[in-house]
């Protein structure tokens, strides 16, 4: 039995095509369906649903044998014991920092304020700043980031940026772009050996399915 670790939403939608590639249709829509562990239309592959920033611990710890996650994932979380065969090149987006559109980011930055800025990525956001030698205090949040700036309790937030539409909605400006980000795929050491033909035939088709550049 082969595992593949998916988060719902947009990596589960654009992972679909890649799977078709391999021969492998998902045979419940996870939005429908109670079960965490998904049937597909071969015997040998089954899908289990889990949340996006614990695919690479499903993956490194055997729970799974490879999966789909963003690189923000992989960056934030470790990488660990994981092959990493494939940039997908899907769920594209950016790491970004943002801040509400009557601050002036550039000029506190300047003058050696020191920000409150609000993420879950703690890591990559400590990294940043320190490159950048400017002073933040920071602060976790889960979800909803948008908010912190506009009930004041961060100047800026560093977060997940596709089109911008919520920024904009909620009045906050891209101002710095931390790095870009896609979906790779992962693949648990052990089971590359011990699975190795199956493995590869669905990573080869995934490869095979990806646009050339």
């Amino acid at each position: 039995m082969i595992t593949l670790a998916l988060s719902k939403g947009r990596i589960f939608e654009e992972t679909l095509p890649l799977l078709a590639a391999a021969g492998i249709e998902v045979t419940e829509d996870p939005e429908k369906s109670r079960k965490l562990i998904l049937p597909t239309s071969r015997p040998d592959v089954r899908v289990v649903l889990v949340r996006a920033s614990d695919v690479p611990t499903y993956v490194q710890y055997g729970g799974a044998d490879l999966g789909v996650t963003g690189l923000d994932v992989l960056l934030e979380h470790g990488s660990e014991g994981l092959y990493q065969p494939l940039d997908l090149r899907i769920a594209q987006c950016r790491l970004s920092v943002a801040v509400r559109a009557d601050y002036d980011y550039a000029h506190a930055v300047r003058q050696g304020a020191r920000l409150a800025v609000a993420t879950k990525y703690l890591g990559l956001a400590r990294e940043f700043f320190a490159r950048k030698g400017v002073h933040v205090d920071l602060i976790k949040l889960y979800g909803s980031m948008e908010l912190a700036p506009l009930t004041g309790l961060a100047d800026a937030i560093v977060d997940l940026v596709s089109t911008g539409n919520t920024l904009r909605a909620n009045h906050l400006v891209e101002v710095e772009r931390i790095m870009d980000i896609s979906a790779r795929l992962v693949v648990n050491q052990a089971a590359l050996k011990l699975k190795r033909e199956p493995i590869r035939r669905i990573v080869d088709a995934f490869a095979s399915a990806l646009p050339q550049n």
